[in-house]
């Protein structure tokens, strides 16, 4: 079972996730990010320190966000709270170089 709750702040909407993303739940974590952009929020956070599975269709719908945020140069895409199993997904799918991420959400809100 997945959770996933959006909140807008004042600099960036944050993401709360829990649970696995896979090629069925991934959906999800798609519709959560992209009612983001389409309320012109191009700054974002995702907390995946609940996370306890990270699927390439999650993938997708992450570099998905990025590509579209990184567009035009009107956000980015941040992680919070990597846990290792999450973090071991995304450096072998040669994500991490692209994204940037912070140990806690307080920092990665900051950052923007």
């Amino acid at each position: 079972m997945t959770t996933t709750t959006r909140i807008s702040l004042k600099h960036c909407d944050l993401i709360t996730l829990q649970g696995r993303y896979d090629s069925q739940t991934a959906p999800e974590l798609e519709q959560a990010l992209r009612a983001a952009m389409d309320a012109g929020v191009y700054r974002i956070v995702l907390d995946v320190a609940q996370v306890t599975f990270f699927g390439s269709a999650a993938i997708r719908s992450l570099i998905m966000a990025y590509k579209e945020c990184r567009r035009f140069n009107r956000g980015d895409v941040r992680l919070a709270n990597l846990n290792e199993r999450v973090s071991q997904v995304l450096e072998i799918a040669g994500i991490l170089p692209l994204i940037q991420t912070f140990a806690d959400t307080v920092l990665a809100v900051g950052s923007f």
